[in-house]
């Protein structure tokens, strides 16, 4: 396991602009250098997230989390990682 649960939560709370202790890690899953998770915010958000890792002569490397938030069952929301711009809206995806 490359990725450590700090580095996951420290990079984690960075991208969701959350505090260290605001949300928990689920379903965790390491894969080669990809780590899957599912993040639970007490605010009652939930996101995807993953992270890639490895080890290289300084010492362990992590990338930053990116994550996607997942609707809510039976809402019809669109993931937070989508952003209406101009071409998106004429196509009518936003």
């Amino acid at each position: 396991m490359a990725v450590s649960n700090d580095a996951i939560e420290t990079n984690t709370a960075h991208a969701l602009g959350l505090s260290v202790g605001e949300f928990t890690i689920n379903d965790r899953r390491d894969s080669g250098i990809k780590t899957t998770y599912t993040v639970q915010a007490k605010a009652g958000k939930r996101y995807s997230c993953y992270v890639t890792g490895g080890v290289s002569v300084v010492g362990a490397v992590v990338s930053d989390a990116l994550c996607t938030e997942l609707a809510a069952a039976g809402s019809a929301t669109k993931p937070a990682a989508v952003q209406c711009n101009a071409l998106l809206s004429a196509a009518g995806k936003c």
